[in-house]
């Protein structure tokens, strides 16, 4: 079944339906508009959202993702953020696919159906004027006859006219065989005519309007099709996009569950960590001693200058620190430290003091009280201001010193190496003009093998800095945890001499900072002792392995020492992860050496 065949009369019904069926394919393209809009406007809302809560740089919230929960929730929003974009896909191919192409197929089918429509009118056109050809041949075909039986007529009664002469009768005659001849040549035309218009109008209605119609039809059929794809193209370009969409979702479940409090709890305190020890308990002050300890100053007059740490305390030596106080400020005159109201320790009963507590245990121990106090001081400060940001970072607590310093040298390390790669280049390049002057000149290379010469000195110094500033930061922090367990031996030390009863020789805080040579009274708690005495505990300590030296260093370095190939050292102390190990040389001689430079064996 077709149109040509079944609706060859009804061209207006065509028309109409073929023209109904192009304004849906525009109302369908002005929906599909419409959804890409929504869905632009939708992504265009969900990237403003995400923009709302991500942190800016620098910002509070950007310091704290390193911690799971945080990081997750930037998950979330980098997610959302690709799921918008996801949306924004479906509004971009909606359009190309469906809006885009149903317009331009659109356009065709209007060229397309003006075209057939124009052939049908033309051929009705043609038919209709041969039909006026056939009429026109018809109405002078009966003029002509009706003219030809006058003419016959008047012949006839003229030749039975007595009156009439044999001219009248000849001439009536001619004229009556004239109008007949006329009269057979329009039916002759009209016989053709009638002919050619029932050809005409057989190849209208049987073949012309039929390849027409079914011409449209075909039309038709073609935009139905085509609409259809445009109907599974809605729900196929979104369907496309969905196992996106499910991976985002997936990311924002999985953002929820790589939450771990565990490692948030360590996070925050590798950041904020210090690695200061925490305030020792405070001594019992007796004051039924003050008698015993004023006779003690005064035996000591010619050094009655300089005060003591309880003179330094002040007021404050009754009031304990609070750490969690918003008003608290730690000064140098509020500072937890041992109270020296204790009895003075006395000497060993059978003879003289060993020499590991030097002349006086006791002072030894206020001596290494005093550098373990130090650096905590130091930090409690860092509560009430905001301290000086120094190159070396030294306004920074001992763990998060160490953690920069080796940042600072992993970065210089990095950009160390890149200097060299490009001094290899060019050096390779040089080595290439050389041979083949004619690509290029070797000496164009000089400014730049010399500057890449100068960075890598400047950060072969900036290197060594840093390293020795490293190796610093780590003998200190070591030497903090060695001062607190010699402080608890000392004053162990000095229980037991008390207990026993011994005689001994009184003491006086003033006494420890003249034989120190510390003029400034303020600052005598906080003054810097000389090493003499770590040096000889530190000589104490058993190896725990040996190592073999790979390659030469030079131990420029404050803190390290030299080595040669080969050389075979006594490890000290392991590497706590900063690139550096604690050896010993077979004369006593104790520093530090590069972890890589070495072989190392434990248990030795």
């Amino acid at each position: 079944m077709d149109w040509g065949t079944d609706l060859w009369d009804q061209y207006d019904i065509i028309d109409k339906h073929t023209q109904s069926g192009l304004e849906l394919v525009e109302k369908y393209v002005k929906f599909v508009k419409e959804r890409t809009e929504i869905e632009q406007n939708y992504a265009k809302q969900l990237r403003n959202l995400t923009k709302k809560y991500n942190p800016k740089r620098g910002c509070k919230e950007e310091q704290e993702c390193r911690f799971s929960n945080h990081q997750s929730f930037l998950d979330i929003l980098n997610e959302m953020n690709d799921y918008a974009g996801q949306r924004e896909l479906i509004a971009e191919n909606m359009m190309m696919n469906i809006c885009i192409e149903l317009t331009k197929y659109l356009q065709e089918l209007k060229m397309e159906r003006k075209t057939h429509l124009s052939e049908a009118k033309k051929a009705q056109q043609s038919l209709e004027s041969t039909y006026k050809q056939l009429d026109s041949s018809k109405k002078r075909f009966e003029r002509e006859w009706r003219e030809a039986d006058k003419a016959a007529q008047y012949a006839e009664k003229t030749d039975q006219d007595i009156n009439a002469t044999k001219a009248d009768v000849e001439k009536a005659k001619q004229q009556a065989n004239m109008r007949t001849h006329i009269a057979e040549e329009c039916k002759n035309d009209y016989a053709a005519q009638l002919q050619k218009y029932n050809q005409e109008q057989s190849r209208f209605y049987f073949s012309d309007v039929p390849l027409i119609f079914n011409k449209l039809q075909d039309m038709d059929e073609r935009r139905v099709r085509k609409l259809a794809q445009g109907y599974v193209l809605f729900s196929d370009t979104e369907r496309h996009v969905m196992p996106i969409i499910g991976k985002c979702l997936e990311g924002v479940t999985k953002a929820g569950t790589n939450v771990n409090e565990r490692n948030d709890s360590i996070a925050l305190i590798e950041q904020y960590k210090s690695g200061f020890e925490r305030p020792g308990d405070l001594d019992f002050e007796d004051y039924s001693q003050g008698i015993n300890r004023a006779s003690s100053d005064s035996s000591l007059g010619t050094l009655g200058t300089p005060k003591g740490p309880l003179e330094l305390l002040g007021k404050n030596r009754s009031k304990p620190f609070w750490l969690f106080s918003k008003k608290s400020k730690l000064s140098p005159s509020s500072s937890s430290l041992t109270p020296l109201s204790t009895p003075p320790a006395p000497s060993p009963a059978n003879g003289p003091p060993s020499p590991k507590f030097g002349r006086d245990p006791l002072s030894y121990c206020l001596k290494e009280i005093n550098k373990t106090v130090k650096p905590r001081i130091s930090s409690f400060r860092t509560l009430g201001r905001t301290p000086t940001v120094t190159e070396d970072f030294g306004h920074l607590p001992p763990e998060q010193r160490r953690k920069r310093l080796q940042q600072k040298l992993d970065d210089i390390g990095k950009e160390l190496q890149k200097e060299a790669d490009q001094s290899e280049a060019l050096g390779k390049m040089k080595d290439v003009y050389e041979k083949n002057p004619q690509m290029g000149d070797p000496a164009s290379l000089s400014p730049q093998i010399n500057q890449t010469a100068q960075n890598m000195e400047r950060l072969r110094g900036e290197l060594n800095k840093y390293e020795s500033w490293l190796t610093e930061a780590g003998r200190r922090g070591d030497s903090m945890l060695r001062r607190g367990t010699l402080r608890e031996d000392a004053l162990s030390y000095t229980s037991h001499s008390n207990n026993n009863g011994s005689t001994h020789e009184p003491y006086s805080p003033d006494r420890t900072h003249s034989e120190e040579g510390t003029p400034d009274p303020s600052q005598a708690i906080y003054a810097e002792f000389d090493d003499d005495f770590e040096e000889e505990e530190e000589e104490l300590v058993a190896p725990i392995g040996q190592c073999t030296a790979m390659y030469n260093f030079p131990g420029a370095s404050e803190g390290t020492i030299t080595m040669q190939e080969g050389q075979v050292l006594s490890v000290v102390e392991e590497d706590k992860g900063d690139g550096w190990t604690r050896v010993r040389r077979a004369n006593g001689n104790e520093g530090y050496i590069p972890t890589s430079y070495v072989s190392i064996s434990l248990g030795k």
